[in-house]
């Protein structure tokens, strides 16, 4: 039997964007052909996607060389339609009836490995964070976020969109907005513009107690950025802190570069061992 039409899928299925779970859905086959191919040869890679939805961008990576998709989806209503979608595609495309905030994601599928979603605005935050956490994991990230979140995670220091994001995916990874996406590509259309940023982790990744040592010193230098970092930091060190990584006390989190995070982390990790 033939593939019904992405169409003729969400109508027979009766399946409609969730605001509750974040949900708009990505129905234009030529933009999500688009970001398949912001994920470069897909070639014996497996592709993990979360909230393939009715499986707009899902169609697109099997029509792709990847060797295997995982379907992450956590809203009941779409897990008949996607069933029958891997029925076309057997041993290709796995669904996962999952919440993607308590999965190991990287679990699902052999490496090489890459995520390529269109993520629930409400938890795309979150999600990435967790993901950085395994970046050693991951090959490279396609993410569709709102364009105001995609411009956070690769902003430059001393702008007003520089902040812990930026900080945490920058440090693990080469940050670059792609693709720029109107409200109007998407069902419901979204109040705000959509961006894909692509993630190519680094070859050399922190160690998971480095990496919470990073996530404690943003959150303090960034919780209370309008204050210089003698104040900010107070909590974790402070000046002694500062002083020790050769930093001036009266600057404020916006203007550290990525490294001299890198460096108050790193000593915020020794000061707590010793």
């Amino acid at each position: 039997m033939s593939l019904p039409s992405l169409k003729e899928s969400i109508q027979a299925y009766g399946l409609d964007a969730k605001k509750a779970l974040g949900q708009h859905f990505l129905l234009d086959p030529g933009i999500c052909a688009r970001i398949v191919a912001l994920g470069g040869d897909l070639t014996g890679r497996s592709v993990v996607e979360i909230g393939p939805g009715p499986g707009g961008l899902t169609r697109a990576l099997l029509d792709s060389a990847a060797s295997r998709v995982d379907a992450v989806e956590i809203d009941e209503r779409a897990w008949p339609l996607l069933e029958e979608l891997a029925g076309h595609y057997p041993d290709r495309l796995h669904v996962i009836r999952q919440d993607a905030l308590k999965l190991d994601a990287a679990s699902l599928a052999p490496a090489p490995r890459q995520i390529i979603a269109n993520l629930p605005y409400n938890v795309a935050t979150p999600l990435l964070v967790g993901w950085l956490r395994q970046a050693h994991s991951w090959e490279r990230l396609s993410l569709m976020f709102q364009l105001e979140v995609a411009e956070r995670i690769c902003a430059e220091p001393d702008t007003s969109a520089y902040g812990r994001l930026a900080v945490l995916a920058q440090w693990c990874a080469s940050c670059s907005v792609a693709l720029r996406i109107p409200p109007g590509a998407f069902s419901p259309p979204p109040k705000v513009h959509s961006a894909v940023a692509v993630l190519i982790p680094h070859a050399e990744q922190p160690a998971p107690e480095l990496f919470r040592a990073m996530e404690r010193v943003t959150a303090a230098a960034f919780g209370q950025r309008r204050k210089m970092l003698r104040s900010s930091l107070k909590s974790i060190g402070g000046e002694a802190l500062l002083d020790a990584a050769g930093i001036e006390p009266t600057r404020r989190a916006e203007t550290l570069s990525v490294a001299e995070f890198g460096r108050l982390a790193e000593l915020h990790l020794a000061r707590s061992r010793a």
